[in-house]
């Protein structure tokens, strides 16, 4: 144990060579790779895909909201029934997409 103390508590004359520096840091600037290019095929079809189910999920609740006025005999609501479905399409959307970092953080710790 004592030349090991010795050699620890010995004061460290060690220094890199002339050069050193520059070597290290040019190899590094050669060893970066280019960056990643954004995937603008899959943002495209992610956009085509959202607007396609915006387009039928309207269309959908358009047709319910008149399906049910007829069945419900709710004419004094007509009206204002497909802008009441929208509202609340739009709140149990809102709600799905509040809860969705929640679940997808669950999903990555089990």
């Amino acid at each position: 144990m004592d030349e090991l103390d010795r050699i620890l508590s010995a004061p460290d004359d060690l220094e890199p060579s002339a050069g050193f520096v520059a070597a290290v840091l040019s190899a590094t600037r050669q060893g970066v790779p280019p960056p990643l290019r954004f995937p603008w095929p899959r943002f495209a079809v992610g956009v085509a895909a959202c607007l396609v189910m915006a387009v039928a999920g309207s269309a959908l609740a358009a047709q319910a909201a008149a399906s049910a006025v007829r069945v419900t005999g709710l004419t004094p609501l007509a009206a204002v029934m497909p802008d009441l479905g929208y509202a609340a399409l739009t709140v149990v959307a809102s709600l799905a997409l509040a809860r969705l970092p929640k679940l997808l953080a669950l999903r990555r710790v089990s």
